[in-house]
C-alpha cells in the first residue's frame, strides 16, 4: 500500500495492519466540527494501490467505537474481493468532560446518535452529523484513494438509525443504503426518546427530522420520488431482545411501501442483536452496496 498518501496535517495513523492484500488503518485527527480529536478506521482493499475505489461507511451502535466493526464483523475479506473500502467512525465525541457524559450507556459517550445536538451542554461537541457529512467525508476524499462519487452507508442498531437518517437527510451524498437491526422509529422507542430529549429538547417536531420512519413518511406525503430506486436492504434477527421495544422495522417497512421506496426487509429466525448476527449477513450487505457503486 502506498504510504506516501498526502495526509492532512492533523491526520495521524495510530496503527496499520496488512489484511487480505490490503491495509487496515486506525487514524486520529483534530476535528473542527467536534472541537476534539476524533478517530476513525479505514480498510483499503488491494485495488486501492492502483486507483480510487468506492467505499462504504459503517456506523456502529451504542457503546461501540471506531474499532468495533473492523475487529468483529469479518468484513475485510469480502471487501477486498469486491474492491470496496470500509470506513468506520467513532460513535461520539470523547474527552469533552461534559457533566453526565458517562453516566448512561445509551446516552453521552458512545451514544452520539449521529445528529447535531441543539441542547446545552451537548451542543458544543455533540455534532456528529456535521462531523460526518461536512468534515470526515471531505477529509477522506482529500487524503485517501477513495472515489467520493461512489460512497454508500450502512450501520447497526443506533448506527442503522444513523445510516437511514443521514442518507434520507442528505440526498445524493450516499449512493447505496442498508442497515442491520436499525432503530427505525427513534421517536417511538425508549432509546430514541431519551437521546432526542437530551440532545434536541422536548419539541417532537424537531425529532421527526431525525426519525427514519418520519422522514420516509414525509417523502410519501410530498409525493417525492423514492430516493433509492435500487432498493434499501435491512436484516433483522427475530431473536433480537430489542426488537419489540426499540427497533420497530415494521413501521419503516410501512412507510417505505407508502413512499414506493423499494425495501428488502429480511427477518431471520434465531438471530440476536450482536456481531454474530452481523457476521452472518455482512457479505450480503457488501454485495448490495457493490452493485450500486459500480462506475
Amino acid at each position: 500500500m502506498n504510504d506516501s498518501n498526502l495526509l492532512a496535517p492533523s491526520l495521524r495513523i495510530l496503527s496499520e495492519h496488512r489484511c487480505f492484500g490490503g491495509v487496515q488503518r486506525f487514524n486520529e485527527h483534530a476535528s473542527i466540527e467536534i472541537g476534539l480529536p476524533m478517530r476513525f478506521s479505514i480498510f483499503l482493499p488491494p485495488q486501492a494501490e492502483h486507483g480510487k475505489v468506492p467505499a462504504v461507511m459503517y456506523l456502529a451502535g451504542l457503546t461501540c467505537n471506531e474499532e468495533t466493526f473492523m475487529v468483529k464483523a469479518g468484513a475485510q475479506r469480502k471487501a477486498a474481493e469486491l474492491g470496496i473500502a470500509l470506513i468506520a467512525p467513532d460513535t461520539s465525541p470523547r474527552g469533552a468532560n461534559v457533566e453526565g457524559e458517562s453516566e448512561s450507556w445509551d446516552f453521552g459517550v458512545g451514544a452520539g446518535f449521529y445528529l447535531d445536538a441543539t441542547e446545552a451542554p451537548w451542543s458544543s461537541h455533540w455534532r456528529m452529523e456535521s462531523y460526518l457529512i461536512d468534515e470526515l467525508l471531505a477529509l477522506i476524499a482529500a487524503t485517501q484513494p477513495i472515489d467520493a462519487d461512489r460512497i454508500g452507508i450502512f450501520g447497526h442498531s443506533m448506527g442503522g438509525h444513523g445510516a437511514l437518517t443521514l442518507a434520507l437527510r442528505h440526498p445524493g451524498v450516499f449512493k447505496s443504503l442498508s442497515a442491520l437491526a436499525p432503530i427505525c422509529a427513534p421517536s417511538r422507542c425508549p432509546w430514541g426518546m431519551k437521546a432526542f430529549t437530551g440532545y434536541l429538547g422536548s419539541d417532537r417536531e424537531a425529532w421527526s427530522s431525525h426519525d427514519a420512519t418520519g422522514l420516509m413518511q414525509a417523502l410519501s406525503s410530498a409525493k417525492e420520488k423514492a430516493p433509492y430506486p435500487q432498493g434499501i436492504l435491512i436484516d433483522q434477527g427475530l431473536a433480537d431482545k430489542f426488537l419489540a421495544e426499540q427497533l420497530h422495522p415494521h413501521l419503516f417497512e410501512s412507510a417505505c411501501a407508502d413512499a414506493a421506496q423499494p425495501l428488502e426487509l429480511r427477518r431471520h429466525e434465531g438471530y440476536d442483536h450482536g456481531y454474530y448476527f452481523i457476521q452472518s449477513f455482512i457479505e450480503d450487505h457488501l454485495a448490495h452496496h457493490s452493485r450500486s457503486l459500480q462506475p
